[in-house]
């Protein structure tokens, strides 16, 4: 017997047979800046790439200015290498694009980039930013990534990079602003057998956690001076953001792990299913994620 999976925006429906699970996808996530994938979903990137899938992150920016005390080239650089060092931690991809940090626009060049990224990785699960945030390189990337869930499947948009067979599943990372809606945890993630990796990730991110002109460090409270103590204080604030995570969405880990294993978890991502990619059932997830 057949699923019937609507192709959002084409009208076309597509008959894929029940059971014809793909083993091992393809991921690409999408941060605005070097740090933010690896932040969001650096633990269950490292899971699947134990397990044999193909994960991409990638910077949409360069992050040029996300410093206090250098910019430019030698930051952006430094940045660049940061990542690929968590890439290398991880066992994953990585792509940086060459946008200044803080000059993202929802342009329709810039539409065309995501769209042939998630084409040319042909992608099962795309991720990123919700658009509703703070910050404008993440609204826009998150703008972006949800204009490119009809045109990546559009034979004749872009016609010569190879189009997607049918919309892929899109996931947004958490945040915790309220409106227009808060970020609903529709499936939520234990990272514990790759938390470590995490961890190692953040510590290979000096720029963002542990320089005294870094980012964290100038708006985080009684932030000590020396600069190891600033890098492990900086680094309990992160473990303590994602045992936080599990913590408030301990009902939700329940309901997928079931009882015990959902109240042992002690670090989660979480995500959010968007409403403009196909719309996965929570067992269609739980195939495709690592820990189900």
């Amino acid at each position: 017997m057949s699923r019937l999976l609507l192709v959002i925006g084409l009208g076309l429906l597509c008959p894929i047979p029940s059971g014809a699970q793909n083993t091992a996808p393809r991921i690409i996530a999408f941060g605005a800046h070097p740090d933010d994938a690896e932040l969001e979903v650096g633990g269950v990137a490292a899971l699947w790439a134990q397990e044999g899938a193909r994960v991409k992150l990638v910077s949409m920016t360069n992050g040029d200015i996300g410093h206090f005390e250098m910019a430019g080239g030698p930051l952006a650089q430094r940045r660049r290498a940061e990542v690929q060092a968590c890439a290398d931690i991880f066992g994953v991809t990585t792509e940086v694009l060459d946008i200044h940090d803080g000059e993202l626009m929802p342009t329709l060049e810039n539409r065309r980039t995501v769209a042939r990224l998630i084409r040319d990785w042909q992608a099962d699960i795309v991720m990123s930013h919700r658009r509703y945030d703070y910050h404008a390189d993440h609204r826009y990337t998150g703008e972006l990534v949800e204009d490119a869930a009809v045109v990546v499947v559009a034979a004749f948009f872009d016609p010569y990079s190879p189009r997607l067979e049918r919309n892929p599943i899109i996931l947004h990372y958490p945040d915790d602003f309220q409106k227009p809606y808060p970020f609903q945890p529709d499936f939520v993630v234990g990272i514990d057998d790759a938390v470590e990796k995490k961890w190692d990730c953040i510590r290979a991110m000096p720029s963002q956690f542990a320089d005294a002109g870094s980012w964290q460090a100038r708006y985080l409270p009684d932030v000590p001076d020396g600069p190891v103590e600033r890098r492990e204080y900086i680094l309990e604030v992160v473990k303590r953001r994602y045992e936080e995570q599990a913590n408030r969405y301990r009902d939700r880990l329940i309901e997928l792990y079931g009882e015990e294993q959902g109240r042992e978890i002690k670090y989660a991502e979480a995500f959010e299913i968007c409403q403009y990619g196909r719309q996965p059932t929570i067992d269609e997830l739980k195939q495709l994620f690592p820990t189900f």
